[in-house]
């Protein structure tokens, strides 16, 4: 009896100890995309928090607008951002006006 427990025990823990990695995995891929290895990257479909789309559309006035929900009742264009557009190189500062 104590022996099924004791393996009870051991397979509870290992289970917590697989959940608790699966869940480190997804936030590090979910967050900090870039920091994941090169292999895993390749692999890895792109994370929606490091690069959102974005959706392009006109309302009923010609005005353009940028928004993270499509419009239901008119055509839009999506639009995928580069999180490495304007990003500068280590070491160098920003100009100073």
């Amino acid at each position: 009896m104590i022996a099924r427990i004791h393996q009870r025990g051991g397979a509870g823990a290992i289970f917590l100890l697989v959940l608790i990695l699966a869940a480190a995995a997804f936030v590090w891929w979910r967050f900090f995309p870039d920091s994941l290895p090169k292999e895993v990257r390749k692999v890895a479909p792109p994370s929606p928090v490091a690069s959102p789309v974005l959706y392009k559309w006109k309302d009923a006035n010609g005005r353009l607008h940028y928004t993270d929900v499509p419009p239901p009742d008119r055509p839009y264009e999506k639009v995928q951002i580069d999180p490495n557009t304007n990003v500068l190189p280590s070491g160098v500062g920003p100009v100073p006006n």
